[in-house]
C-alpha cells in the first residue's frame, strides 16, 4: 500500500512538474510575436501609443536553423515573451517571403525586398531595435545562447545603455557577471 501511494505522489508530482514546464513554454508565433498589420509606420504609431520602447525585429527564414532552434527554445519562454512584449512590439519579418508590408516611409513591398534592399539584412537570424524616432538602436546577427543572452537585447535599448557604447561591450560586460 505505501508503495502504492509513494508511486501515485511521484506520478503527481512529475504531472505537476510537466505542467509546469508546459505553462512556462509557449509557442513563439502566438506568444512572442504580436500580430502585425504589415505597416511598420503603424507599427511604431501603435508601440508610442501603447507607451512601448519601439519595435523588436526579428529577421529569419523558414528554412533557417538557428531561426528554427531559437522559435523552439528561447523564443518559447514565457519570461523571455512577457519581457519582450512590455517593451516592445515584437514583429517577425520573412527574409525569403512575398508577403507585402510597408516600411517606415510607407512605400509597400514584399517583406523580402524590404529585408534584403531596406534593411540590408545579410543572413537569418538578424535582430533589431528600431526606436520611437524610427532610427535602428541595435542590430545583431546570429542567434543568441540562450534566454539570458537573449534579454541583453531588450534590456540594453530599455536601459538606455544604447545611448552610451556598443551592444558587444554592454554585453560582454554582462555575460563576465555571471
Amino acid at each position: 500500500m505505501t508503495r502504492t501511494l509513494h508511486a501515485i505522489a511521484l506520478l503527481v508530482g512529475f504531472g505537476l512538474a510537466a505542467c509546469a514546464l508546459a505553462a512556462a513554454e509557449r509557442p513563439a508565433e502566438t506568444h512572442f510575436f504580436d500580430a502585425s498589420f504589415g505597416d511598420l509606420k503603424e507599427e511604431l504609431h501603435l508601440a508610442r501609443k501603447e507607451g512601448k520602447k519601439g519595435l523588436f525585429l526579428m529577421y529569419g527564414a523558414e528554412d533557417c536553423p538557428p531561426c528554427i532552434r531559437m522559435k523552439a527554445t528561447i523564443l518559447g519562454e514565457a519570461r523571455v515573451q512577457d519581457h519582450f512584449r512590455r517593451h516592445f512590439r515584437v514583429l517577425y519579418i520573412d527574409f525569403n517571403g512575398d508577403t507585402e508590408m510597408a516600411d517606415l516611409e510607407g512605400r509597400t513591398m514584399r517583406s523580402k525586398d524590404f529585408a534584403q534592399k531596406v534593411a540590408r539584412v545579410k543572413g537569418t537570424p538578424t535582430f533589431a531595435v528600431i526606436g520611437l524616432d524610427g532610427r535602428e538602436l541595435l542590430r545583431h546577427y546570429g542567434p543568441a545562447r540562450d534566454a539570458d543572452e537573449f534579454m541583453l537585447f531588450a534590456d540594453y535599448v530599455v536601459t538606455g545603455e544604447y545611448r552610451a557604447r556598443p551592444f558587444d561591450a554592454y554585453r560582454r560586460e554582462r555575460l563576465a557577471r555571471r
